[in-house]
């Protein structure tokens, strides 16, 4: 079996469609002012994002889970870019085809937040 890293993805509704549209199995292409993939290694700074810039955004947040290659996911350092739990992987836009071969199983949705 394959040791594997959890990690977390707050997102929008736009990106969450391209996800479901890709039967939950990989993350869409960036957009040419998004240059690095960012996914987050600690789920409740997963939900301050979905809750906090997502919803105000686009109305939904939502707070994903996936597993990726643990050995794969070593390549990117984890870069802290806050308080101690503020920590995410930086993924370059041109490598993320690669990085989604290396996700195990699917995406799947864990939290969502909406409007009140």
């Amino acid at each position: 079996m394959t040791d594997t890293m959890t990690l977390w993805r707050p997102t929008g509704p736009e990106e969450l469609a391209l996800v479901e549209a890709s039967g939950w199995r990989e993350w869409p292409p960036r957009l040419p002012e998004q240059p690095i993939f960012y996914p987050v290694l600690d789920e409740d700074y997963a939900i301050r994002i979905a809750r906090d810039w997502n919803v105000p955004a686009s109305g939904a947040g939502y707070v994903t889970r996936f597993e990726v290659e643990a050995g794969f996911a070593a390549r990117y350092p984890v870069r802290q870019v806050g308080g101690r739990t503020i920590l995410e992987l930086w993924v370059p836009a041109e490598e993320l085809p690669e990085f989604n071969r290396h996700i195990v199983g699917r995406i799947e949705v864990v939290h969502e937040f909406r409007d009140a």
